[in-house]
């Protein structure tokens, strides 16, 4: 009888366990929400619900301040050579007394002189300075603030090529979707117009947020079995 009394113990035991443990996922879960729900302008707060089931898997936010990209290698001088043409072009025809037409139509080019040499890192910079990144068992969140707040939502469930770029610190980029070389170049760049695929764009620990993409569809299998 002892050994039964010894097995029905260890059974209580495993159970406390057990529950233990899942209330600590629990709390890791409403814990991480919290965090991510604290960094969001209020304005997004009405428009992110996660459903009933879904969890916040990882969560972060790209790297702050003024940044330089690879790509700069090429931009830069570019850059310059431009806005040294422009500008000379535009102090030519002004000096010259020409008419006014062809001053006029010089200055959008001087104006993309200044946005491509110096005004594009300041508004990457106020760009990433409101965005929030989350990953939950069902879907890929990007959170962007600014004059008009949007939550951009990928289903996990539709295939889709993942590419992460990591650097040996683990900062880097997890791009969801094709890549080319021209999309890896003017990422960041805000062109009017320009699509580019969407991405969690310089975060701190990019291997977490792509181990926690590929995490996702096991998660919510286990959600829905639950």
């Amino acid at each position: 009888m002892l050994w039964l009394s010894s097995l029905a113990t260890d059974r209580r035991g495993a159970r406390h366990s057990a529950a233990r443990t899942r209330l600590h996922v629990r709390d890791q879960y409403a814990r991480r929400e919290a965090n991510f729900a604290s960094t969001l302008d209020a304005r997004h707060l009405p428009l992110l619900r996660l459903a009933r089931g879904e969890k916040l898997l990882w969560s972060g936010r790209p790297r702050q301040g003024l940044a330089l990209r690879k790509s700069d290698a090429l931009m830069i001088p570019f850059s310059i050579l431009w806005a040294g043409f422009a500008f000379s072009w535009e102090a030519s025809v002004v000096g010259s007394g020409a008419p006014s037409f062809f001053a006029l139509w010089g200055i959008p080019f001087v104006l993309m002189g200044l946005y491509i040499t110096v005004g594009r890192f300041f508004v990457g910079a106020w760009q990433r300075g409101r965005t929030q990144y989350g990953v939950t068992n069902d879907r890929i969140l990007i959170v962007t603030g600014g004059l008009s707040p949007s939550i951009k939502s990928l289903n996990l469930r539709t295939p889709s090529d993942v590419t992460v770029e990591a650097k040996p610190d683990g900062s880097g980029t997890v791009t969801f979707g094709p890549t080319n070389l021209f999309m890896s170049m003017y990422r960041g760049m805000a062109w009017p117009g320009m699509k580019m695929a969407p991405s969690f764009d310089q975060i701190s620990d990019a291997r977490s947020a792509y181990d926690a993409v590929r995490q996702a569809p096991r998660e919510s299998s286990a959600a829905g079995v639950a």
